[in-house]
């Protein structure tokens, strides 16, 4: 069988400068004995260094009190928290709901993908003010190509709930006051004074938090992965302690069918 040459240097190797184990001897994470050198880190502290390579417990701190005010809220209407609800009232297992969960927090409108668009778009916008753009024409351009911009709006209601304690909590840690952040509430006001109406989100607010803090759009992301996770669980139990079946059941004489009354083999 014949290797592409691009391959052959993979082949039975792998050269990585990011980690390993060595069975019954050692673990390594970029340069680090895990089990003498970071076995004191906290478990976010040790995640912020795996992805991004940086150890600052301020930052790992300021994340996580992100997660608890901005994300896993135990309400199985969300989206994601559904799955988990749905995957426990049939009986399925914890992993196969929590996983299901996980996998569909990576959507277009909400979740994973807004989280790091809402980054991107204020290191872009940021990188084109400093050439000397426009930034109404900026802005505008951004709602004309994409009809919206992600970390603004919000379903339901005209205002974020969950900005004003972010930013107390990020005050806090001496966070929310870079110029990252600033853009963000810029953004806020031009857009809370258009014809949209839009106000900034939390995804906005922490996309620019963390920009101050140096992480990029890719970093964010995968840091983001797991932000919803605590509030699956949750739904998960109160599901299954249910009778099985329980979540959302509709009967049969709600649905309006207008087909034919027939029973349907499969194969046919």
């Amino acid at each position: 069988m014949n290797i592409p040459n691009k391959l052959e240097e993979y082949e039975d190797n792998w050269e990585t400068e990011i980690g390993g184990w060595i069975p019954g001897e050692k673990v390594f994470l970029r340069g680090k004995n895990v089990l003498t050198e970071l076995k004191e880190y906290r478990w976010l502290e040790y995640l912020l260094f795996g992805i991004t390579g940086r150890h600052s417990p301020r930052i790992a701190r300021l994340i996580e009190g992100m997660w608890v005010i901005c994300t896993s809220f135990p309400d199985p209407r969300l989206w994601n928290n559904r799955i988990a609800a749905l995957s426990a009232t049939v009986r399925s297992t914890g992993v196969l709901g929590s996983a299901g969960a996980l996998a569909v927090s990576e959507a277009t409108i909400y979740g994973l993908k807004p989280i790091k668009g809402g980054m991107d778009f204020l290191y872009r916008i940021d990188r084109q003010l400093n050439e000397g753009q426009d930034f109404e024409e900026l802005v505008s351009s951004e709602l004309k190509k994409y009809r919206g911009i992600y970390g603004y709006g919000r379903p339901l209601v005209d205002r974020d709930e969950r900005v004003d304690p972010l930013l107390d909590f990020a005050h806090s840690m001496g966070a929310g006051q870079g110029r990252f952040t600033d853009l963000a509430f810029r953004v806020d006001e031009y857009l809370g004074n258009s014809r949209f109406k839009y106000r900034v989100n939390a995804s906005g607010v922490v996309a620019g938090m963390l920009a101050d803090e140096g992480i990029t759009p890719e970093q964010h992301y995968h840091l983001a992965t797991l932000t919803f996770t605590a509030g699956v669980f949750p739904c998960f139990l109160d599901a299954a302690a249910k009778p099985e079946g329980a979540f959302f059941p509709l009967r049969i004489s709600r649905i309006n069918f207008e087909g034919e009354d027939r029973s349907r083999v499969w194969g046919d």
